[in-house]
Order: structure tokens, then C-alpha cells, then sequence
């Protein structure tokens, strides 16, 4: 991939967005007749971890992520054929910018607590309520957005200009600081009826799988990353010596080298078995918490083991490999948190109940 556009503010998340779209980024595992490469999830997989190892960008990774699979993915599988003809060649080229807003102050991840309203009236669908911690928001020319008709979780296509939608910049995280993120806000929000996605009632099992996609291949352009800090701790430990001997003839520091390479070579094989499912016409529900669960967790480990081999240096002002924590640190929590994927797994295995 050429040359990013560099990393700053708000205008220069767009841009980089911007020109991953333009590479094609986002057109794999989509058929040719919805505007797609008509290639397969493995070629998805590959595409997204070169990306990761070129930008080095996991608010650049989270962006895309949520563009693809809180937008994209959904107006495939549910849109009518006027709304695809509408956004989806727009959304596939990066002339519009999207992602879906399903957390509410009060509600965290607890889908029965969402209160965003929509009500039916005969202008149109009047919407009103409070998302939080919206990937793309600030950036987003549309969102899908769930709220409750007739009491139903359902979805809806907002627009950042619609009369009494706000989407703002703020509050923002420090963990994968790249990928632009805020409140919306909708205040009598009028839409047109035409602008609901699927049927009323649809948004539970809508959002179930946007968030078992984006599990399941989140993490492959994380691969990317992981593939230059594990790098980057060899060329440290052969570089840097300790009475007069190189860090990595420490046997402490090499077994730590050693298992980042297990970590981010097990991450790699539950992406691609993820993608194998696919490709196949499998459920993924399992193997994305798996995925997820276990590769959120072994990029913090990894991280943590990085900053530790790196010592003071790995702590250095503007390094990335500090940063690297804090990212790990948001991915145990965006797509679900590690805790809400064990109770997938349990409850999937015949125990529990975390997943309905």
C-alpha cells in the first residue's frame, strides 16, 4: 500500500480512511454484484494484516473495522434494493463513511437496557436518545443506529446532517486514539420511513452478527502490528547487550520473545479458521469469541512482555510500543469484552446464559 496520509487530528483520520478505501480495502468478501472483489474471507484476512503491518494504526484498523461490519455488512444482508443502490457503492469506495452506534450510557453492552426511542409518525420515524463511545462518529457522513420501535430493537440509517442529529468528537479514549470516537445525540430526530434497515424487531440478531464478524477478523490486521512489535523486540534483544552479552541469550527475555511469536501465530490460526467457516457457510459464533477472547487477551500479554524487554525505552516518549498497551487495554473491551465472550462460549457449550 502507498504511503499513508500522516496521523493528527480528526481531518487526517478521514483521509487515511479515505485512501485505504481507495486502495480496495474494503471491497473483499463482497460478490461483484454487490460492488465487491467477489474473493473470499482468507483473502480479506490477508488483505487486512498487510494493511496492519504498512499503516501500524490500530485506530486506523478499529475505523475500517467498524465501517465493514457495522455498516457494510448489515445494508448487504438486510437493505432493500433502493437503500443498496443508495449507499453501498458509496460506502465500498469511501465516499461515505459509516459504522453502527449500539452503546448508551446506561447500557454498556446489555441490550435489553438500550432506551433510544424511534416512534412512527406520518411525516416519517421520530428518533431521540443518547449512544456513547461510537466508533467513526466524528467522521461519519451516516451511522446505522438501533433504538426501540414498538418496544422492538430495530435498525435505522441516520445521517450526520439530519435535523436534531448530533454526532460529536468527544468523549474520546486513549486506546487506539486514531479511531475518531464521540456521543451522538438524536433530539426529534426526523428520518424518513424508508430509512429503517430490515424489519422491526430485527436489531438483536442484526447486531449479534455485525459484532460475531467483527470478532472474528478484528484482530487480523492487529496481526499486522503484532508482527512489527514482535519484530522490533528481536532487533532490540540482538542490539542491546547486558554484561557483555546480547538480551536475547537471557533466557528469561528469549522465552518471553518466544511466546509473542506462539501468541501472535495462535491469533493468526483462529483468524483464518474464522475465515475458513465463512467461506464455507459455517456459523462463526463459537470461534469469533474464541477468537476474540483469546486474541485480546494475548496482545496485552504481548504488549506488556514488549514495554517489559524494551525497559525504559519501551516507556520513551512518542514510542509506539508503549502505546501498543493502551490498545491492547481497549481491545479486551470493544467488540464485547473478554468477559462477555466467555459467556458466549459457556452458554453455547450448554451453560449459562450470556448469549440469547
Amino acid at each position: 500500500m502507498n504511503k499513508l496520509p500522516p496521523e493528527g487530528d480528526i481531518q487526517a483520520s478521514k483521509q487515511r480512511f479515505i485512501h485505504c478505501a481507495q486502495k480496495g480495502i474494503l471491497k473483499h468478501a463482497i460478490s461483484t454484484e454487490e460492488g465487491g472483489y467477489g474473493d473470499s474471507f482468507t483473502h480479506l484476512v490477508l488483505s487486512h494484516e498487510i494493511l496492519g503491518k504498512s499503516c501500524l494504526d490500530n485506530g486506523l484498523l478499529l475505523s475500517i473495522n467498524a465501517h465493514l461490519w457495522g455498516s457494510v455488512f448489515p445494508l448487504i444482508n438486510y437493505g432493500n434494493k433502493e437503500q443498496k443502490q443508495v449507499y453501498l457503492s458509496k460506502l465500498l469506495s469511501g465516499d461515505l463513511i459509516s459504522g453502527h452506534a449500539i452503546t448508551e450510557p446506561q447500557a454498556g453492552s446489555d441490550l435489553n437496557a438500550l432506551l433510544m426511542i424511534a416512534e412512527s409518525t406520518p411525516e416519517g420515524l421520530l428518533l431521540n436518545g443518547h449512544k456513547r463511545f461510537i466508533t467513526n462518529t466524528p467522521i461519519a457522513d451516516l451511522l446505522i443506529i438501533y433504538a426501540r420501535l414498538d418496544n422492538k430493537l430495530s435498525a435505522f440509517i441516520v445521517h450526520s446532517d439530519d435535523l436534531g442529529a448530533l454526532f460529536l468528537n468527544q468523549p474520546n479514549v486513549t486506546g487506539c486514539h486514531s479511531a475518531t470516537m464521540g456521543d451522538i445525540k438524536l433530539e426529534n430526530c426526523l428520518i424518513p420511513k424508508s430509512r429503517q434497515l430490515g424489519k422491526t424487531g430485527a436489531g438483536n440478531i442484526m447486531i449479534q452478527q455485525a459484532l460475531e464478524l467483527e470478532r472474528a477478523f478484528i484482530f487480523a490486521g492487529i496481526c499486522g502490528v503484532m508482527n512489527w512489535q514482535l519484530k522490533t523486540v528481536i532487533q532490540f534483544s540482538r542490539q542491546r547487550k547486558v554484561n557483555n552479552l546480547h538480551l536475547g541469550k537471557n533466557q528469561a527475555i528469549s522465552h518471553k520473545i518466544a511466546e509473542m511469536k506462539l501468541r501472535l501465530d495462535s491469533i493468526r490460526l483462529w483468524v483464518n479458521e474464522c475465515a475458513r467457516l465463512k467461506d464455507n457457510n459455517k456459523r462463526i459464533t463459537m470461534a469469533s469469541a474464541q477468537t476474540k477472547l483469546f486474541a485480546a487477551e494475548a496482545f496485552l500479554q504481548s504488549s506488556l512482555d514488549a514495554v517489559q524487554i524494551l525497559g525504559s525505552n519501551g516507556l520513551a516518549e512518542n514510542n509506539p510500543i508503549a502505546q501498543l498497551v493502551n490498545d491492547a487495554l481497549a481491545s479486551r473491551l470493544f467488540s464485547g469484552s473478554s468477559e462477555i465472550q466467555k459467556n458466549i462460549i459457556v452458554a453455547l457449550l450448554g451453560t449459562g446464559d450470556g448469549y440469547k
